[in-house]
């Protein structure tokens, strides 16, 4: 698995076993804030964007990073 390996691969090759060990992050609305600046890029709401940014992305990378972290260990 790479760095480029989306949350949707990585749920689906671990059998949705390991981002359910982390319920602190909205997996699902994580997936589709993804598929939506992706692909939806036209339609984005800058204020939608910056709180996420602000609020919502310091939490995802603290858990990404325990994630990685306990795959280490």
């Amino acid at each position: 698995m790479n760095c480029k390996t989306s949350s949707k691969n990585l749920d689906k090759v671990t059998e949705r076993k390991l981002l359910s060990r982390y319920p602190d992050i909205d997996w699902k609305k994580a997936k589709g804030m993804r598929d939506i600046i992706t692909h939806h890029y036209a339609n984005i709401n800058a204020e939608t964007v910056f709180f996420t940014c602000k609020r919502k992305i310091p939490g995802l990378l603290d858990t990404i990073q325990r994630i990685i972290h306990e795959l280490k260990s």
